[in-house]
């Protein structure tokens, strides 16, 4: 078992705080990307909203979560031991499964996967995101 990413919050207040933390990040990223695009001034005005600047933070802060990633041994194990209420996507006879915990929401979600590690690590913080944080931040 071993763990991508950095970010496990302790509490609510915290997850707050590094959401907050991205929102000038995002607003570079989106800046730079129209630039990239080529999009003038009035095209980024027009085409640049704060949903878009948003959706930039978002992301920012579910990929920066701590995520486990370990056999389904190794994530029954670590559910046996939990008090979070878990909640599970994918298919259940899989080799591996990754997961990510808020203890302080009393939340877990996990995904299982076969081979493709990179995209279930991609759609579980998706999902830590708008199943545990959306509400939070």
């Amino acid at each position: 078992m071993d763990t991508e990413g950095q970010f496990a919050p302790a509490s609510a207040a915290k997850a707050r705080e590094r959401y907050e933390a991205f929102g000038p990040t995002a607003q570079v990223v989106v800046k730079e990307v129209a630039k990239a695009m080529g999009l003038d001034a009035e095209a980024y005005e027009e085409r640049v909203t704060s949903e878009v600047v948003e959706t930039a933070r978002d992301v920012l802060f579910a990929e920066s979560l701590a995520v486990q990633v370990g056999s389904m041994a190794e994530f029954e194990e670590w559910r046996e031991d939990t008090d979070c209420v878990v909640s599970l996507v994918g298919a259940e006879n899989v080799d591996n499964v990754v997961w990510h915990a808020a203890p302080f929401a009393e939340q877990a979600v996990a995904a299982t996967f076969q081979d493709e590690r990179r995209a279930a690590v991609g759609t579980l913080r998706r999902q830590a995101f708008g199943r545990i944080y959306r509400e939070v931040v």
